[in-house]
């Protein structure tokens, strides 16, 4: 069994990787473009991607886990429902795609 500590840890560890490195990778590939000038407004736009890529990504984790445990629930009662179920638990990767073409946007 995970303790609820350990949990905790691991969820913030995640949520730091998935928004750093998005962050430093578009932040190397934005210098190595524009090795000469690097804008204010620029920064702050690669910093925006990288907050929409990675806050999206961890809102549709958390909507699935959600999803999906209520989902053994109602498989458990009802299984004839497991198309529903497989449905409804696939759903929220559109709040990813939707972050990571957010991110191409404001870095296109």
């Amino acid at each position: 069994m995970i303790s609820k500590r350990f949990s905790k840890y691991a969820f913030w560890g995640t949520f730091l990787a998935i928004v750093l490195i998005p962050l430093a990778a578009f932040a190397n590939e934005a210098e190595a473009a524009t090795a000469a000038v690097v804008t204010t407004g620029a920064g702050i736009k690669t910093i925006g991607a990288a907050l929409a890529m990675g806050l999206s990504a961890i809102g549709a984790g958390y909507a699935q886990a959600k999803i999906g445990s209520a989902g053994q629930g109602t498989l458990a009662e009802r299984p004839e429902e497991r198309v529903f179920v497989l449905v409804l638990t696939a759903l929220p990767e559109v709040i990813a795609l939707l972050g990571f073409v957010m991110a191409i946007i404001l870095n296109g």
